[in-house]
């Protein structure tokens, strides 16, 4: 049985906060999944019914008629999630990854619907419900100041946290549905992201197919190609780069337009993939 996962505010100016009311975990990074023992065991995705692709998960240490929220992580040598693992382990059986599901609230238990519980409670009975294993766990809640947490957090190079209303109700649709269904995002729930900052990154050209620019990195003679990026790129970004990209040209295939570098860009994103390429890049701003 699947409900859209209760979705994330990003907290104001992506800053923490320190509030009583408030309780503070740590956001990990990977793919979010509903573990539903309803009928039988099912595992979903936001977007799809993955239980076929994790035979390593569906012996879930938990009770008949439960259903609970997690982050499904791939930890590296450091013991911090690996998204790019993670990504390729959902990918692939044949990735040699080993799977922790991290829970972190519970929508329902031993058959009652108790997302109307506050967020307090629901901790409770997952607590109550979930019998930890080496590949099931609970995400704690931090004791102490969700400041102090996140300095911690950008100094080991963490994702980021999260902060949830102890009073918080778990705000999904009211039936069941097909995985897909976009989730409710609520203020109870608000996420800081650790982002990294780049400055001086240089636009490279742009996509026929779609609204996204191509963007490197200039060292002298050479280019190193990022990626390509639309977050964070609004109208008005379009309006005054267009025409000095038209006046830049220098190359172009069927799918993208070159352009010589010199409109430098300052991006926040979530680190470099392996293949040197930066991981979900957020234009902060243009020079043009």
């Amino acid at each position: 049985m699947f409900f859209p996962p209760m979705l994330l505010q990003y907290a104001k100016d992506n800053l923490p906060f320190d509030d009583p009311d408030y309780l503070v975990q740590l956001k990990l990074d990977g793919i979010r999944l509903l573990v539903s023992n309803m009928d039988k065991l099912r595992l979903y995705t936001k977007n799809l019914d993955a239980t076929e692709r994790f035979p390593e998960l569906q012996k879930a240490p938990i009770s008949k008629g439960t259903i609970i929220d997690c982050e499904l992580i791939v930890t590296d040598e450091r013991g911090h999630p690996d998204f790019e693992a993670c990504l390729a382990r959902f990918n692939s059986k044949k990735m040699n990854y080993r799977l922790q599901v991290c829970a972190f609230d519970i929508l329902y238990y031993r058959g009652e619907n108790v997302m109307s519980l506050p967020l307090e409670r629901r901790l409770e009975l997952l607590e109550n419900d979930l019998k930890e294993n080496d590949t099931y766990s609970r995400v704690r809640c931090f004791e102490g100041s969700a400041i102090q947490l996140f300095d911690i957090i950008k100094k080991s190079g963490l994702e980021g946290l999260v902060l949830k209303s102890r009073k918080g109700r778990y705000l999904t649709r009211k039936r069941p549905c097909e995985p897909g269904v976009k989730g409710t995002r609520s203020w109870d729930v608000q996420k800081v992201i650790n982002y990294d900052f780049a400055n001086d990154i240089r636009i490279t050209g742009y996509s026929k197919l779609n609204n996204q620019w191509l963007i490197g990195r200039v060292e002298g003679e050479t280019v190193t190609p990022l990626g390509s990026i639309e977050l964070g790129v609004t109208a008005q970004h379009r309006k005054v780069v267009w025409p000095k990209l038209q006046q830049l040209i220098i190359n172009e295939t069927k799918q993208f337009v070159y352009v010589d570098p010199v409109i430098s860009c300052n991006i926040k994103h979530r680190g470099y993939y392996k293949s040197g390429l930066m991981r979900l890049p957020v234009l902060e701003s243009v020079q043009v």
